[in-house]
């Protein structure tokens, strides 16, 4: 009696690590948090602007209603948030709760009353108040890790570009880079460096998924709609 053995487990890892360049759900990844810093920004500005104009006209009839525009507008942002973590990480999230609840809402002052309440009651409503205002924060590590990875990544790729070129002292720390041999080496470095970074970005992403999804409210599991494949 013969027995068919599946494929090892290192080899399917192995498998996995070398094949993350090749992964169409990686470059959506990269996508998502190149996104996050502009985006975390422009949440950052709006959301203390709001809130502090809003409280320091509380004693005016314009305070109240600049807070409620501005927890509506960052609701409505942490549902544009759910939708990206859902297009581009592959996540499922849910907008807050009280979004969908806005549909007629200004069609009479009974319906407007109820959708502010069910607004402000609602848990999603404030979580995602939350999750845009650490978004200025994830974009910023974000930020920080694109620009690092690919700036140690493309430095170590490029030595046998480099390496010889007038004017140029090419060193990776304290080694200096003086041979064609050791210009390789250095990018072989450089592809290891590459898949490294490129599996950490992923995993910053995911992480940046599973946070929008937990916060408003939603079971962190990966979408059946968005391929992991090329």
């Amino acid at each position: 009696m013969t027995t068919t053995h599946s494929p090892s487990g290192p080899v399917d890892a192995l498998r996995g690590f070398l094949g993350v360049p090749l992964r169409a759900q990686t470059y959506r990844n990269l996508a998502y948090l190149a996104l996050a810093f502009p985006l975390g920004l422009v949440y950052f500005v709006g959301l203390s602007v709001g809130l502090s104009t809003g409280i320091g006209l509380t004693v005016t009839l314009v305070g109240l209603p600049l807070l409620l525009v501005t927890v509506l507008a960052a609701a409505a942002a942490a549902g544009f948030e759910a939708r990206l973590a859902t297009w581009l990480v592959g996540v499922d999230a849910t907008p807050p709760a009280a979004l969908g609840d806005l549909d007629g809402a200004f069609e009479s002052v009974d319906g407007f009353i109820e959708a502010t309440k069910r607004l402000l009651t609602a848990p999603t409503t404030w979580t995602g108040v939350l999750l845009v205002a650490l978004k200025f924060a994830f974009g910023v590590v974000a930020f920080t890790a694109l620009v690092s990875a690919t700036a140690v990544a493309g430095t170590l790729l490029a030595a046998p570009f480099l390496y010889d070129a007038a004017g140029i002292s090419y060193s990776v720390g304290p080694y200096a880079i003086e041979t064609l041999g050791a210009a390789l080496a250095t990018t072989g470095l450089g592809v290891l460096v590459t898949l490294v970074s490129l599996h950490l970005l992923n995993g910053l992403a995911k992480l940046g998924g599973f946070t929008t999804a937990v916060l408003l409210g939603d079971d962190p599991t990966e979408s059946e709609t968005t391929p992991d494949g090329a």
